[in-house]
């Protein structure tokens, strides 16, 4: 059956390439091909929209539904209760009788940690689905558009304002950030938080507690700056500016030049890999876990999470500050968790390089199939 199958298509594709061959597409009576650059931006403008929706789909629902998830869950613990029974073996120690009673009165606890809901991606979309219904995996899209489109304009004006200089840039961008502090917790509330009855925009967190998390956006904010201004500064301090513009250039070296100038590149690119790693991954996990604690209340999450932090956290309602500090929020980010959260991404890592080669072949198909073997003219 697939041997005819495969008969068929490749038929159907051969009858395809040869009508777009022959016929009406002659040029000055001889059978020079045309292609059809009308049909082929169509098919690729549909399929640069399929992979657009796709790849935005990927990097939210795992990127940052269930990455947000992963970086508050608090795994619980079972408490197993075993009590003792009396061995009736002949070398059992001799006990008396008040000994036996006491004994017998004191069971045994063993805690059991259960599996983190996090800990897969599969398991983590059937408990939102379960929890929340078959669109949770999109939760907080709505306050996610209105974030990102805020923040385009505020800092397009702000850029604007400040000049266009990039140290300017960096700068609207921090100022951004922290402007639409209150905005991006709530984003993060509406993610970790059960369903409400209330509508996204009559939950924002109040003055003060969008004063507590200024601090740690702007942090964040200054950390995902450094991934553009660290390897650019090594770019700079290497020379690599001018191969960058003249490429010939690179072919006039020696060897041993050619060798260093590669070496170079190859430490501006592992330089941004260690600036993600080592700032933003810290800077994000701690504002996430610092929002998190400002959780109202009345909004229960929906993944296990201890709102103390492991007793660091005290309710403002006995005298406490009500959320926990950046130290706190990265200490109690044990290494099980960011080795969970570092698979995570991994995973999703290799989804999207997936997702771009299928769709990016499919391109290539659609090409060859509407202008054979001939390319746009």
């Amino acid at each position: 059956m697939s041997g005819i199958a495969h008969h068929l298509v490749k038929r159907g594709i051969e009858h395809t390439q040869e009508k777009y061959r022959t016929g009406s597409f002659a040029q000055d009576g001889d059978n020079k091909p045309y292609g059809h650059p009308h049909a082929v931006a169509t098919a690729l403008i549909i399929t640069s929209l399929l992979w657009f929706f796709a790849f935005s789909a990927i990097q939210y629902v795992y990127g940052d539904v269930v990455a947000t998830l992963t970086m508050i869950e608090t795994p619980t613990a079972t408490a197993l209760k075993v009590d003792p029974a009396e061995s009736d073996e002949a070398d059992a120690p001799l006990l008396s009788t008040d000994e036996k009673k006491s004994a017998s009165t004191e069971p045994e606890l063993f805690y059991v940690k259960t599996k983190p809901i996090t800990s897969k991606i599969r398991t983590t979309i059937r408990h939102l689905v379960a929890e929340a219904g078959p669109w949770a995996r999109f939760r907080g899209l709505q306050v996610a558009m209105a974030y990102h489109f805020i923040h385009h304009i505020l800092l397009q004006v702000l850029t604007a304002l400040f000049g266009g200089a990039m140290i300017s840039q960096s700068f609207a961008a921090v100022v951004t950030a922290v402007v639409l502090c209150r905005l991006q917790m709530l984003w993060t509330h509406v993610i970790i938080s059960t369903p409400s009855e209330k509508k996204w925009y009559r939950r924002f967190p109040n003055i003060d507690a969008g004063k507590k998390i200024i601090l740690p956006t702007a942090v964040w904010a200054l950390a995902e700056q450094a991934t553009i201004y660290v390897p650019i500064t090594l770019f700079m301090v290497f020379g690599l500016e001018g191969y960058f513009r003249n490429p010939a250039a690179f072919n006039e070296l020696s060897p041993m030049q050619q060798k260093s100038v590669m070496l170079a590149s190859f430490a501006v690119m592992m330089s941004g890999i260690a600036t993600a790693v080592l700032i933003v991954f810290p800077a994000s996990v701690t504002l996430k876990r610092v929002q998190a604690s400002l959780l109202p209340e009345e909004n229960d999450s929906i993944v296990p999470f201890d709102r103390t932090f492991g007793g660091k956290v005290q309710p403002q309602v006995v005298g406490g500050t009500g959320v926990v500090s950046m130290l706190d929020a990265w200490k109690t980010f044990d290494w099980a968790a960011r080795f969970r959260l570092v698979k995570l991404y991994a995973k999703i890592f290799a989804i999207q390089v997936s997702t771009t080669i299928f769709f990016v072949s499919f391109a290539v198909f659609q090409v060859r199939l509407i202008n054979g073997d001939y390319i746009l003219y």
